[in-house]
């Protein structure tokens, strides 16, 4: 029978892992960015579902998967830049979920806004997450139950999501810069008076474990190992992440792909004009 160690146990090595990939990341970009090679040398290919793909993500893929599997190689490794492993993901068992790059279009566009992602998902739970901002210097860690904390300019400090809407102020509301829909906007409009901000990547998450926003409404694709290392996260910071039906957002489905979901600081049912199912 597998034995899976607590996943607090892991978090410290996960974070150098992340920090690793991210450094690996970081060496193509800073090239991009100082001339080396212009946008239109670095190489990008197109996935099968059009998003881009380069070196950088090849890159961190090889530093997750490698010392993941060094880490414990009875956990099975699933990463979006492995399609074979697509397969080992299942609602019952334990298995890393990996996004090596998450942002790839920030990245390409010379944005600091993307992320490395790792998870642990346990009988389809994301029980414990690291999301680390190599370009902004930044780590943001959680255990369910235990909680989160961040990493910014070598200082490590808690996290928490706020307990509540602030009396008389408009609701913080964080919007993809990418992906804004109608569904999108009339659930903003909902919420009342508010005021939006704008991050890009698993950053949108840790902005609400943070306490530094109250609602990112994603009404549109995303993937499992988008979203499975920041829900811990705000999980482990207060948070919650629920489908539409106030339900929790969970992996290891038939799809990789995630209903519409929202990421808030109070439960769905408590936010102001909530309605069920939408």
């Amino acid at each position: 029978m597998q034995t899976i160690p607590d996943p607090s146990e892991l978090l410290e090595a996960v974070c150098t892992i992340a920090w690793r990939a991210g450094e690996s990341i970081m060496t193509i970009y800073r090239r991009m960015k100082n001339g080396d090679f212009g946008l239109q040398g670095l190489p990008v290919a197109l996935k099968d579902d059009d998003s881009p793909l380069t070196q950088a993500d090849q890159a961190a893929h090889q530093v997750i998967a490698q010392e993941l599997r060094t880490l414990d190689p009875a956990i099975a490794v699933v990463s979006e830049e492995d399609p074979a492993s697509h397969a080992l993901r299942s609602p019952q068992g334990t298995f890393w979920l990996v996004d090596p790059l998450d942002g790839t279009k920030e990245f390409v566009a010379g944005s600091d806004e993307f992320t490395v992602n790792i998870a642990l998902v346990r009988d389809g739970i994301s029980v414990m997450g690291v999301v680390c901002a190599p370009a902004l210097g930044e780590l943001y860690a959680g255990v369910i139950g235990q909680g989160a904390f961040r990493i910014r300019n070598s200082l490590k400090s808690p996290v928490h999501a706020s307990a509540s809407l602030a009396a008389g102020e408009a609701v913080r509301v964080l919007a993809s810069k990418r992906h804004m829909n109608e569904a999108t906007r009339g659930f903003i409009e909902r919420l009342g008076e508010h005021r939006l901000i704008q991050a890009g990547s698993s950053l949108k998450f840790c902005r609400i474990a943070e306490g530094a926003a109250d609602v990112y409404p994603r009404m549109g694709p995303t993937c499992e190992w988008d979203t499975a290392a920041a829900q811990a996260v705000v999980e482990a910071a207060g948070g919650h992440v629920t489908r539409l039906d106030g339900t929790r957002l969970t992996y290891g489905k038939p799809s990789v792909l995630n209903p519409d979901f929202v990421v808030s600081n109070l439960p769905l049912h408590r936010l102001p004009g909530y309605r069920p199912g939408t």
